[in-house]
């Protein structure tokens, strides 16, 4: 096709068909793209021994609205335990919570990633199945809530073991998330 020239310039069957395909695989190409959003700064975290993560979460670790990075949270604790004012019986409540998160963190990154390369391998045909298609793309939304879903049950479990106070202390250490935006203004009339 020339470029410059939209797909509806071209009214013979075999062009439409073009046109039609070009479009599918573009949008599989946005979903695909959607759903793979990269792995935040917890999964990079997670691999390294707390000693060497530094004195505390950084400015892009502890957004709360971001539920991937909520495991970090905990490991957060632990690393100002002392700050926070846990205690050793909390600690040592916690730990095995960590490392369970990070066993589920890493089972999340590989079926993930197995499944974005089957819809992958699907999508490598030019007359690829759309119904097979939609299927592994809805498998990675839902490996993708279930994870989610599996943090906010460590989440809360780990929020039962501190107390009021300690939660305080936790939410005063976590850094103010920038570019966050503001409301927009209304226009009085």
């Amino acid at each position: 096709m020339p470029s410059g020239r939209g797909c509806t310039e071209y009214p013979t069957t075999t062009r439409k068909g073009e046109c039609v395909m070009k479009t599918l695989l573009k949008l599989a190409a946005v979903v695909l793209l959607t759903l793979s959003v990269p792995m935040p700064a917890f999964s990079q975290m997670m691999d390294m021994p707390m000693r060497q993560q530094g004195g505390g979460p950084g400015p892009m670790m502890m957004g709360m609205g971001n539920m991937d990075m909520m495991g970090e949270m905990m490991g957060m604790c632990l690393i100002q335990a002392e700050k926070m004012g846990l205690t050793d019986d909390q600690i040592m409540k916690m730990k095995p919570g960590h490392s369970e998160m990070q066993k589920k963190q890493a089972r999340f990154k590989a079926d993930l990633k197995i499944a974005e390369i089957e819809l992958r391998d699907i999508l490598e045909v030019k007359d690829f199945d759309l119904e097979k298609a939609s299927a592994a793309a809805r498998k990675i939304g839902e490996i993708q809530v279930a994870h989610h879903l599996e943090m906010l049950q460590a989440m809360k479990a780990m929020r039962a073991i501190i107390t009021d106070e300690q939660f305080k202390n936790m939410k005063k250490m976590m850094p103010v998330k920038t570019g966050a935006k503001k409301p927009a203004k209304t226009i009085k009339k």
